[in-house]
């Protein structure tokens, strides 16, 4: 029973993982602690839905904050999460490459 809830919490580790914004955020925290206000400038979106993504990013503990007078900084809690992050993004890049490589394969036949 005990490795059944920790697959479980492991699909929720893996769904809060899953929204695009949010693994931008993560990319973008690896170079250290941000303002919600500085990474939606970086990323081009609404600070409303940065902030919004980093709401559930924190509840799932993904990230963590930091108060410095009116300013909050956001962090990656556990630099695994972006270890992690890093071999998904290689195994489909890995992934990609292949099906580029059966691509050319048939063409050329």
């Amino acid at each position: 029973m005990k490795q059944k809830r920790l697959f479980e919490l492991h699909a929720e580790v893996c769904k809060t993982l899953s929204n695009p914004v949010r693994l931008r955020i993560i990319n973008e925290l690896q170079a250290g602690e941000v303002t919600v206000g500085s990474l939606a400038k970086k990323l081009g979106i609404r600070q409303a839905h940065v902030s919004q993504q980093l709401a559930v990013l924190r509840q799932r503990g993904v990230v963590k904050t930091r108060r410095d007078g009116p300013n909050i900084y956001y962090a990656i809690s556990n630099p695994k999460i972006v270890k992690a992050c890093s071999l998904i993004r290689e195994v489909l890049l890995e992934q990609l490459q292949k099906d580029q490589s059966i691509v050319a394969e048939i063409r050329n036949e």
